[in-house]
């Protein structure tokens, strides 16, 4: 039979663990017998899943953009819970659709600095001690966009670019160290992403999801899971999944 890693093995780091992707992952580990560090801004959401699984997860408020706050979190980690093996780096968001000569400034900044500064913050802080203990596994949340543009997703389809891309150059840097590197890229997913996109409208967030059956947070939890507990000698690179409803865009032509 073919042998996955057993999870209780595992320690997982998940930033962006309060809502969707990140919680739902949080879960999926903690209920297979992980140890989780659950990391976001939003203090009742942790501790709320804290108390789901006691004992099998630490909770850390920390908005990863703030480099020195991050790299003091990850040091202040307590046994067992600082020899981490797995970091799932998933904070991330879109703000807006509007146009590149319209949009925002601040929105771009946002999400410059969650989705690619917060995410190099992530790496950075947790990385060489998982080099150093010869085993570990860095994941991300990039994105279908990431590949394909669509009209509205300019800024935050570069920075899921710019993901896809790092973490072909992190898997360059650290092959043969221990440490894996997995680029986790969904489309269409029903979680708070469309909320916070549109900044709190429930009317137009719940309109991209009408009428069709997007995946979930769980789903995507599935495919970090899955890609985790791979023997040690097997490395997914990327993993990009749509919803069964979802296909690619037709070029844009403006007549």
């Amino acid at each position: 039979m073919y042998q996955m890693l057993d999870p209780s093995t595992l320690t997982v780091l998940v930033t962006g663990g309060t809502s969707g992707i990140g919680a739902a992952t949080v879960r999926r580990f903690a209920g297979a017998g992980a140890r989780v560090v659950a990391i976001g801004r939003r203090a009742e959401r942790l501790a709320d899943l804290a108390s789901e699984y006691p004992g099998l997860i630490h909770t850390v408020v920390l908005d990863v953009r703030d480099w020195d706050a991050t790299q003091a979190a990850v040091a202040a980690l307590p046994a067992p819970f600082a020899s981490y093996n797995v970091v799932f780096a998933n904070a991330g968001l879109a703000l807006g659709l509007e146009p590149a000569h319209q949009v925002a400034m601040s929105d771009w900044q946002q999400m410059v600095d969650t989705n690619i500064t917060g995410l190099l913050n992530t790496v950075r802080a947790t990385l060489p001690a998982m080099v150093e203990r010869k085993e570990g596994h860095v994941v991300f949340t990039g994105s279908v966009a990431g590949d394909y543009p669509y009209p509205g997703g300019n800024t935050y389809g570069a920075s899921k670019a710019f993901v896809k891309q790092f973490a072909l150059g992190l898997w360059a840097d650290v092959a043969g160290t221990g440490v894996r590197v997995t680029n986790i890229e969904p489309g269409l997913t029903e979680t708070e992403f469309s909320l916070v996109r549109f900044k709190g409208d429930e009317a137009r967030a719940d309109g991209v999801y009408r009428g069709v059956a997007p995946m979930t947070g769980e789903d995507i939890a599935e495919q970090v899971f899955f890609a985790c507990n791979l023997p040690r000698h097997v490395n997914i690179n990327r993993i990009q999944a749509m919803a069964s409803v979802q296909a690619f865009s037709p070029l844009t032509i403006k007549r």
